[in-house]
């Protein structure tokens, strides 16, 4: 058989192998012998290849969500200034407007001795008993009482506002909402102090052993003395310590219950509120977080995003 009627298998050569080798070239040190991509005219419009996706945290990291960033953006300090000054006189004309129900007032009051007797909760005055056995004890949950209610809620709101700003929406409209819920009740349900009450056996220990931020009641244009119900010296105290211990992250947050139940302690013992009062304001204040759960979330949510949508936050304010 001549070569040219050999079939073609039998023409092509094998590779050559090295002696002492039987093992095929691998495909990986085979030459390439595909045909090269013809390069791009200058000016093409031929797209890229998609850039890798960034870290999270890094510089090319996908900007956050608007919604997070507004909730971590911090409002700007003369607007908010503006707007709690602006509520804070509504809630003090709306308390003095039901100054003069006296009557109710001590009707109401009467009623609600009855019902916590009723109910067998602790009288209040097993409680102050304990106060007047110390005369700084009784110094002590007097100033506790004058001093302590509005500078404490001042300087939690200053601190949301300057520290975590994506919580400081959540709890300024958790204030503003419970606080119009009180003042609703002060309103509608006028109520004399336990310690404006003979008949209990109270005694007022602002006044007899100071300090006292209350002048007499009947010419106090400062204060709405008769509206008791509900307690915001409890509500407020409240606010502060769940504020304190959802935003931050110290082992030691949880001391802060301290202060609301220090607070119970303080307007029950001196006589300026009653145990309903607080049970009131606990059930209110659980109304409003519930209601405002859905902002609760966002600032979470924007808080979590960390610094950048904090930084973000700024230029959409």
């Amino acid at each position: 058989m001549n070569l040219l009627q050999q079939p073609v298998w039998r023409r092509v050569p094998s590779p050559r192998r090295e002696p002492g080798t039987d093992a095929e070239p691998s495909p990986a040190s085979s030459p390439d012998t595909r045909p090269a991509a013809p390069d791009a005219p200058a000016g093409s419009d031929t797209p890229e290849a998609p850039a890798a996706p960034a870290t999270p945290g890094g510089q090319d990291a996908a900007p956050a969500p608007r919604r997070a960033r507004f909730a971590a953006s911090r409002p700007r300090a003369l607007r908010e200034l503006l707007l709690i000054a602006v509520l804070f006189g509504i809630y003090k004309a709306g308390r003095l407007a039901a100054n003069d129900r006296v009557t109710e007032a001590f009707r109401n009051a009467r009623d609600v001795w009855d019902i916590e007797r009723w109910l067998h909760l602790p009288s209040e005055l097993n409680v102050q008993d304990g106060l007047l056995k110390s005369h700084a004890l009784i110094e002590t949950a007097n100033s506790y009482y004058a001093y302590v209610h509005f500078p404490a809620t001042a300087a939690f709101l200053l601190f949301m506002y300057l520290r975590r700003p994506a919580y400081y929406r959540w709890v300024r409209w958790v204030v503003v909402a419970l606080t119009a819920a009180g003042l609703a009740l002060h309103l509608t349900v006028p109520l004399a102090p336990p310690r404006m009450l003979t008949f209990t056996g109270l005694i007022d220990t602002a006044a007899k052993y100071g300090p006292s931020v209350y002048g007499a009641p009947q010419s106090d244009t400062v204060a709405n003395q008769y509206a008791a119900m509900p307690s915001l010296h409890i509500g407020w105290a409240i606010i502060v310590a769940v504020g304190l211990i959802v935003a931050c992250r110290t082992r030691w947050r949880w001391l802060w219950l301290a202060h609301p139940v220090l607070t119970v302690l303080v307007v029950v013992s001196t006589a300026n509120h009653y145990w309903l009062d607080g049970i009131v304001v606990t059930s209110l204040l659980a109304i409003v977080l519930l209601a405002l759960a859905p902002l609760y979330r966002t600032a979470r949510s924007a808080h979590v995003a960390g610094p950048r949508a904090e930084a973000e936050g700024a230029r959409v304010r």
